[in-house]
């Protein structure tokens, strides 16, 4: 496996949660991290103690912002190796309650944010044969109920990213997805009504599906897939990994 050290890594989502994992992770490895977020105070702070770490304010969902930070990645650091396409909402809801707004922050964050970061992206990858590396769920084998918008665009961007695996092959430029199972302590949407909350967990747990995903793991085993990734040799690609836990099922959480 080869030494990541001085590759430059977008991560979108990077400033919290998982994608805070991945970026610390990254520059434990060595790399050089562009961390791609929407403004908060943990963006603030993980620019400003990690040299290593250029923060970029972004809405994925924009076209231009993603133009953007990946102009902003290659001038900092004179190139780019690949990107992470981590940044997701995930938030239960029942289509027939859904409101408008809803149904397009899922769609424009999880399904056209890794389109419009892969798009401008490209033809800097082209230049270091790099990877592209998206985050998507074990949702789109099982579409759980309340989850039909976040399974449908997880399983969306999945369609994309082996597209885009053809497209790009002859250039030598790697795709890869993680499908990620149940992991603890994922900032979810932080906004969601609790009533609504806790009707997912019971309708989760009714169909079976709490049992079948299995208890959580944990965000640095997560870190590790990541890693594993992108330490590959540039003869080899995994496409898809998917990144479940080992003990049975689990009871969601209630608010």
């Amino acid at each position: 496996m080869i030494d990541i050290t001085g590759k430059v890594v977008a991560v979108t989502g990077g400033s919290k949660g998982l994608g805070r994992h991945f970026v610390e992770r990254l520059v434990r490895e060595g790399a050089k991290v562009a961390c791609l977020a929407r403004p908060s105070a943990e963006l603030r702070d993980l620019a400003s103690t990690m040299p290593d770490v250029l923060g970029i304010e972004c809405d994925v969902g924009e076209v231009e912002a993603c133009d953007e930070a990946v102009a902003k990645t290659v001038a900092r650091f004179g190139r780019l190796d690949a990107i992470v396409n981590n940044a997701g909402v995930y938030e239960p809801f029942l289509i027939e309650d859904s409101t408008p707004e809803q149904i397009l922050r899922l769609t424009r964050v999880n399904y056209l944010g890794p389109i419009w970061l892969t798009r401008a992206a490209i033809p800097h990858l082209r230049a270091t044969k790099g990877q592209i590396i998206s985050v998507s769920s074990e949702t789109v084998r099982w579409p759980y109920p309340y989850l039909s918008m976040y399974a449908s665009t997880k399983a969306g961007m999945e369609n994309f990213h082996a597209a885009m695996r053809d497209e790009l092959r002859s250039d030598e430029v790697r795709v890869s997805l993680i499908r990620s199972g149940h992991f603890e302590g994922g900032v979810g949407h932080t906004d969601a009504n609790m009533e609504v909350m806790m009707a997912f967990a019971d309708a989760a747990q009714r169909t079976g599906h709490t049992a079948w995903t299995g208890a959580g793991f944990t965000m640095v085993s997560m870190a590790d897939a990541l890693v594993t990734l992108l330490r590959l040799a540039p003869d080899v690609n995994i496409d898809l990994m998917e990144v479940r836990g080992t003990v049975g099922g689990h009871v969601l959480k209630r608010g």
